[in-house]
Parts: C-alpha cells; structure tokens; sequence
C-alpha cells in the first residue's frame, strides 16, 4: 500500500513508521490521518513484525493536527469523516500485536503526543516540546488523549494537564510520568536501537502475550471515551471559543476567549 504522508519500512522483526511531512512539521492533516488509520490496520497482518518504531521526519516528531487547515481546507468538511479516522488509528494503535516505540525529537503535540502517548515505550529528547495543548484553540483531546493521560498519570492529575495545555520538555515529561526515557538531544535514535536489541533478544513473545491481555481489558474504555471525544469534540468544533483560537494561531497572536 502506497502513502504519501507517511513511510513505512518493514525490516524482518522490525518495522519503522515516518511521519513525512516535514515543511509542515509533520502536522496530521486529513490525509496522514487516514493513511494512519490505514496502516495501523495493514500491519495488524504482519505476523513477523514484534516491534513498531514512530518517528517524525525533519526537525520534529510532529506539530498535532494541521491548525491551517481548519481554517482553510476542504479536507475538514466531513468533521464526522475526520473523528472515525482518528477512532480508527488509536484503536489500531493501541491494539497492534507489536511492542511499539515513539521517538520523539522536537514537538509532539496535540494529537501528535496523543499518538506518543499510545506507545507502549516512549523515548523523548530533553529538548523535545511535548504538550496536550488542544485548550489553546478551544478543542479537547482526541486520538484517545483522555485516555493515555489518564493511564500515565490517573485522572486528576490528567484533567489538570489538559485544561493548562503546558508544553514541557523531557525532563519536565518524565518527572510527570509521561515519558520514559528522557534522553540527550540527539540521542533518541540511539537509545531506540538499544531499546529494540534488547526486546528482540528477549522472549518477546511472552512480553506481546501480557500486552494482549492487559489491553484487552481496557479495549471497551478506550473506545467509551473515543466517542466520548468525537461527540465532545463537534460541540467544541461549532464553538465561538474554538474559531477564535484558531484565528489567533494563525494570526500569532493572543486568543481572547469568552467561554462559549
């Protein structure tokens, strides 16, 4: 299956997926959400693969969903299209039979750290910027945000995260939980190829048997709270808070909200 967003490379028991739309920080636009939704899928096949590596191309993991182009693209016109693709990928995600690894070098944002946060290891740089800020544009998290916050780091802990939006760095992320390697800049790809010898070179299918059984239980949550976030998400959608703030994005300024 070809993509045009994304790249996938599949090495015998390794296989890595690149974000690839480094000029626009690999921001999700909906293509690269679809293509991911689909390949999460595709690789659920892959009998051989036992781990899964994510990555952004250029300078960073990736800037979240494409800001731009809610104001100006066709592509957001099925908003409900939209919501069943990011269903799609974060179920696909989080129930691959794979060990899977985000790789995090520059911004992870968004619904780009709503991905980070389905991994089962994450590796950051200590100058990475990683924030669940959908509340600067007046949306919540989607992707199964609400639910990998609140697995990382329990429920209050996670409302109050989410409602600030803080962008933090490595260190900051691994103090709350989030992470789990916080890392040199410029060293993730190295602590990721050490991270994966060791897993290929352990019973790892033993280790794939506990993650089928662990996330089995928490299936039918994770997929009660992604509903939860594509009805929440049309409300705040049609919102004057959320066209607001994605008019000050693109006009880099200040948002000036009036909880509506």
């Amino acid at each position: 299956m070809g993509y045009t967003t994304i790249e996938l490379e599949v090495l015998e028991r390794k296989a890595v997926l690149t974000l690839n739309r480094p000029h626009a920080m690999n921001a999700m636009d909906f293509t690269m959400m679809k293509e991911l939704a689909n390949c999460f899928e595709a690789l659920h096949k892959e009998k051989d693969v036992q781990v899964l590596i994510i990555k952004g191309a250029g300078r960073v993991f990736s800037a979240g969903g494409d800001v731009k182009a809610m104001v100006g693209s066709n592509d957001f016109a099925d908003f409900g299209e939209i919501m069943d693709d990011i269903t799609r990928l974060a179920v696909a995600y989080y129930t691959l039979p794979m060990i899977t690894i985000s790789q995090v070098h520059g911004a992870a944002a968004g619904l780009g750290f709503s991905l980070v946060l389905g991994s089962d290891i994450i590796v950051a740089e200590e100058t990475a910027k990683l924030a669940m800020n959908f509340i600067g544009i007046g949306l919540i998290p989607d992707g199964g945000g609400h639910f990998h916050m609140q697995e990382r780091v329990g429920t209050v802990k996670a409302k109050q995260m989410i409602w600030e939006g803080k962008v933090m760095n490595g260190k900051e992320a691994l103090a709350q939980g989030l992470i789990d390697y916080n890392v040199p800049e410029d060293a993730a790809a190295t602590t990721v190829d050490q991270i994966v010898g060791k897993l290929l070179a352990s019973p790892i299918a033993a280790m794939l048997e506990t993650k089928q059984i662990l996330h089995a239980e928490k299936l039918p949550e994770l997929e009660r709270i992604l509903q939860g976030e594509a009805n929440a998400q049309s409300k705040m959608r049609n919102s004057k808070d959320h066209q607001e703030g994605i008019q000050a994005f693109v006009e880099k300024r200040m948002p000036e909200f009036i909880g509506k």
